[in-house]
């Protein structure tokens, strides 16, 4: 057996033991800070009256609320499963457009998650 895959097999050790030091279900796994898209941040008064009136959204949670609502009125294309038919609600914040495609949701949704100072 070479250095390599003792060395390897060392290193491997040492990791799966420190996984499970510390559970997912444990309590300081859970109370970990959220990070990037996670983290509630200022909207535009557009994606507020969607969203429901809340000042701060995530971005997840921004894209679950407007794929719920997809869902909920049928607005995907079922010729085209990746373009989705806006309804007005979804014209008000996709700059009025009538069609938009399933990877343009996020451009689209970036200018309405406001800078904070």
């Amino acid at each position: 057996m070479s250095r390599v895959f003792v060395a390897s097999r060392a290193l491997m050790t040492a990791v799966s033991a420190a996984g499970k030091s510390s559970s997912p279900s444990s309590p300081a796994a859970s109370a970990a800070p959220k990070r990037g898209i996670q983290v509630p941040g200022p909207i535009s008064p557009a994606l507020r009256k969607f969203l429901g009136g809340s000042l701060s959204a995530s971005r997840t949670d921004a894209m679950k609320k407007i794929w719920e609502h997809i869902k909920a009125n049928n607005l995907q294309n079922p010729a085209k499963k990746r373009e989705i038919n806006c309804d007005e609600k979804l014209k008000s914040i996709f700059n009025g457009k009538d069609k938009v495609g399933m990877m343009e949701i996020a451009k689209l949704l970036s200018p309405h998650f406001l800078k904070s100072n």
